[in-house]
């Protein structure tokens, strides 16, 4: 297998344009494409002319962006993700990530071999750590009281949840995890953490002073958010739909942030330097 490869960076934010740097400088070749942000290094094509000649194309993360087109904040350049596909050759290796239904089947009409990186553990559990920091800087900036003594609740405890509860508790945050697994709440319990479950949260968040959520399925409605002590403050860091109706939170004049893509935002470098290396796991897989 070859140590140095020709790669395209096509579309995304910071954290593709660190990526094609920090691709560089492990010594690939570099093209990148409606993608601006990029330090001296990669090449910044004009087109995609010869994006077919790469031995992998990597996408962005999402890969889509608001009606088919790529994911491209940074530039000027937002074509139909189509357009992209039709520049690339039947076999060849595209990376992208959160990959949809309609992606997938539009990779598979053109004989691409279509790898969604996101879904990747490894890279699910790494990109949790800039998450939870992510979630503890807001929480930082937006109480009015500090993390130790506060009373936290965490809502879900899978990757995120667990890594994020255990800083808080680091902090002197006293920590609860509301889960809907006995087996989650039995390591939660293990940990030290108060144990809840989330269908029997009713009538009982008037004590927290924080409530931060990790589930993707509404959790927080206008029912448990009329429960929250005044003041209380919501962080949501789940994916799209979210965990939380925030309609009735600005009805009930409840703070709550939707804290989507920290990873991105508040460590891009490191966040570039989590995709690298999940692309590297799976170039070596497919033995590009």
């Amino acid at each position: 297998m070859r140590h140095e490869r020709n790669v395209w960076v096509v579309g995304g934010d910071m954290r593709q344009a660190k990526l094609a740097e920090l691709l560089f400088d492990d010594g690939h070749t570099v093209h990148t494409w409606a993608l601006e942000g990029t330090e001296e290094g990669p090449v910044r094509a004009p087109d995609l002319g010869e994006a077919a000649l790469a031995d992998c194309v990597i996408l962005p993360l999402p890969a889509a962006g608001e009606g088919g087109r790529l994911n491209a904040p940074l530039s000027q350049e937002r074509p139909p993700l189509t357009q992209v596909l039709d520049a690339l050759r039947p076999g060849q290796v595209v990376c992208a990530g959160k990959v949809g239904r309609e992606l997938l089947d539009q990779a598979k009409e053109r004989g691409l071999r279509l790898v969604d990186y996101f879904t990747r553990e490894e890279l699910a559990v790494a990109n949790a750590v800039p998450t939870a920091e992510g979630a503890i800087q807001i929480a930082m900036e937006e109480l009015p009281v500090t993390i130790h003594g506060a009373r936290v609740l965490v809502l879900g405890f899978g990757r995120l949840g667990k890594l994020l509860a255990h800083r808080l508790n680091a902090l002197g945050a006293r920590v609860s995890v509301a889960a809907r697994k006995w087996a989650d709440l039995a390591w939660a319990e293990a940990y030290g953490y108060g144990a809840e479950q989330i269908e029997r949260l009713d009538g009982y968040l008037c004590g927290y002073d924080l409530v931060v959520n990790t589930v993707p399925v509404r959790v927080l409605d206008a029912e448990r958010l009329a429960d929250l002590r005044p003041g209380c403050l919501v962080i949501d860091l789940a994916s799209k739909p979210g965990g939380v109706d925030f309609e009735a939170a600005v009805r009930q004049g409840v703070r709550a942030i939707w804290a989507l893509s920290l990873p991105g935002k508040v460590a891009p470098v490191t966040s570039g330097k989590i995709i690298r290396d999940t692309i590297y796991n799976i170039w070596n897989e497919l033995g590009v």
